[in-house]
This record gives C-alpha cells, structure tokens and sequence, in this order.
C-alpha cells in the first residue's frame, strides 16, 4: 500500500459502498461505515491520556504512541478505513438477560465472566470474516477494473495499534459513551469492533451525535471508580484490566471490589440504559460454552492446568493463561468466604477455605497466586 490510489467516480463508489454492506451482512455483520485516516484531532485527548499514565502496565500502547491515531503510518498508502460492527449477545440470551446478569454478580457461589468472553475468541471470529470481506472486494474490484493495479488491503480487530472507538465514531457506528465504548441507538454496546485498512477511496459515512444526555449511570456504577470523568477511563483501576491485562498482584484495596467477577466486567454496560437495544447475534460462535454459563467458583477452581487448556481451547480466557486465572479465581473466592460469613452460611465458607487451604498445601500454584490465597484466608 505504497502508491497512489486512484479514485472511482462519486455514483460508482456509492455503490461499492452498497455492496460491501451486502457482503458483510451475510458474513454476520450489522453494521458498516467509512471512515477518513486523519485523526489528528483525536492526538491530543490519546496523548494526555498516556501522559496521565492511565494506561497502567500496557507498555505497548506507550510505545505506538501516536501511530494509532496515524492510520497511513501504521499502514502507508491506507486512504480509507471500512469499520464494521459485529452484535455479540448469545442467540439464547433472555429477553430480561441484564437481570439475569445482575443476578449472578449478586450470588456469591457463581462465578461471572464477562458475556463476550463465554463463547469463540472475537479475535478469531472477526478477523477471518474480515478477511473474507476483504478478499470479496478485491476480487470484485479486480473484475470491475482490470486494468487498475490490485486493491490492498489489512484487517484488524483489537489486535494492532488502532483507535477503534475513534474511526467507529467517526464512520457513524455510533457515538463514545462516558464510559469510553461506543453506543448505537440500534445496538446498545454489545458488539465487537474490526477495521479494513484499504488504498482506495471510498464516501464518507456521517458521524451520529451523542445522546447520553446527562445520564451518569455508568460512572456511578463502576465498582472501583475507574470511570475518572465522562469519557476518560484509569485502566488501573478497572477490573477487566486488572483481571485480563494485568499480570501482577491486583492492588490489595480493590480486591474486595472484584465480588465474583473473574474475568473482566459488565458493569457499565448492564447499567446503560441503551442496552435494551443490544441485538442478539446470528452466529453460534457466541453461544456460551456450558463450562463457563453457570459454573461456580469451587467448580472452577478444581480446574487443573489441563483442564483449563481443554475448556478455554479457541476462548479469549486461555490468553491469560492458568495462573493469572488462578490468582482472579483466589481473590473472588476469598470474597465469596467473607461473604458467607457476614450471611451466616458457615457451611459453604467451611468448604471455600478448606479448598483454599488444600492449594497451598499441594503447592501447585505459583508465588503470585499462593499471596492471593492468602489474602482470600485472611
């Protein structure tokens, strides 16, 4: 994608925008936009950000710097950026799945994993309908101009230095909420976002304005306050980083805040009142996998290495691998004892500490995880 790009005429390119949109709705997509490659207004909010240190421990973002606001410099010759949005929600998800979800952070027994975790990696389901998406174009760009040079093209999805709530925002997927995911009128937040970076031009899709109004909930709602101020979040404190992201000890003070909650947090997206909008997806790919829809945090915590390879083979889980798993799973059940013991349920906390006390004495665990364990007896 180094050379210049030519332009088809205006009615021409209105109509590949038509036809990709086809294209990807039978690929299982609900939504697609262009956006332009200039983001150089979006540089400074990126920039304070990082200054502010609230990326955390994801050196990574500190290091692409401001390449992820420069989509021609992450990929020379990029002149247009298709985005796409791909709804997430189980086919099988209740008609009244937030309370459902509510629910199950109440009970102190289960363990909660966030709801686009439960089914296939996103990662994997998105890039290879993108791809296919990608190479749909090119060969129909190939047949309408045989002439022109071959159409060039890369496709990501959260997995390169991208400001994907940006370029969405901008191709009329939606608008930023305060908590800094984006929000669809048709679709709530419950969608996963990809990109085609492309050398050719194609129209402008038209931004949508915000409507979040003065509405709070979700700053309200955070259990760590991790949503500083609309629209800027510390990744420090929040609890998907701390339990996807972070590969440390999580900070003493917000180990309470992890209730039963052992990989990432739906909190701000539960409470958002455009949820009720969130669209179920066509594909089985996010079906929950029974292993993780109603599993409780002793049931999981009897996992061994091998067994969490086997129930997490093609899960986004498995990329944190077994002890970082371990050490969420120590600080939820340590929650879950104490919780037991406030309600006088001295038979389920009896059985939490005793296969508390069981790890440490088989010393399978690791140095990080056994200071959890710990702290859970404590």
């Amino acid at each position: 994608m180094d050379r210049a790009a030519p332009t088809p005429p205006a009615d021409a390119a209105h109509d590949w925008l038509a036809r990709i949109e086809g294209w990807a709705r039978e690929l299982g997509f609900s939504q697609i936009g262009v956006a332009d490659v200039d983001l150089s207004s979006a540089e400074p909010g990126l920039q304070a950000w990082l200054a502010a240190g609230y990326h955390g421990t994801m050196d990574y973002m500190a290091r692409h710097g401001l390449k992820r606001a420069r989509p021609a410099e992450l990929v020379p010759g990029t002149v247009s950026v298709i985005t796409a949005r791909m709804d997430y929600l189980p086919r099988s998800a209740a008609s009244d799945w937030r309370a459902v979800e509510w629910a199950r952070l109440h009970d102190g027994r289960q363990a909660c994993v966030s709801l686009y975790a439960r089914g296939r990696d996103y990662h994997k389901v998105l890039r290879q309908r993108l791809q296919r998406l990608a190479q749909r174009l090119q060969q129909a760009w190939a047949d309408a101009y045989p002439d022109d040079a071959p159409l060039a093209y890369r496709v990501f999805t959260d997995s390169a230095p991208v400001l994907e709530v940006e370029l969405a925002r901008r191709s009329g997927l939606g608008w930023r909420g305060k908590h800094t995911l984006l929000l669809s009128r048709q679709a709530g937040s419950m969608f996963f976002l990809g990109e085609i970076f492309i050398d050719r031009w194609l129209p402008r899709s038209a931004p949508t304005d915000g409507h979040c109004g003065r509405c709070r909930a979700c700053l309200d709602v955070c259990p760590t306050g991790a949503i500083v101020a609309p629209y800027r979040l510390d990744a420090r404190r929040c609890l998907s980083y701390l339990t996807i992201e972070h590969a440390g000890a999580i900070p003493v003070e917000l180990r309470p805040a992890l209730g039963n909650r052992i990989y990432g947090c739906d909190d701000c997206q539960l409470v958002c009142p455009w949820n009720k909008f969130a669209q179920r997806s066509p594909l089985p790919d996010f079906d929950a996998r029974p292993a993780l829809a109603d599993a409780t945090l002793l049931q999981l915590w009897a996992w061994d290495a091998t067994a969490f390879e086997c129930h997490t083979e093609g899960s986004p889980i498995r990329r944190i691998g077994y002890a970082r798993w371990r050490r969420n799973l120590a600080v939820a059940l340590g929650n879950a004892r104490r919780s037991a013991l406030q309600r006088g349920d001295g038979g389920y906390a009896q059985a939490v500490q005793q296969a508390l006390h069981d790890a440490l004495r088989h010393g399978g665990d690791d140095a990080l995880v056994r200071e959890h364990i710990v702290w859970a007896l404590g």
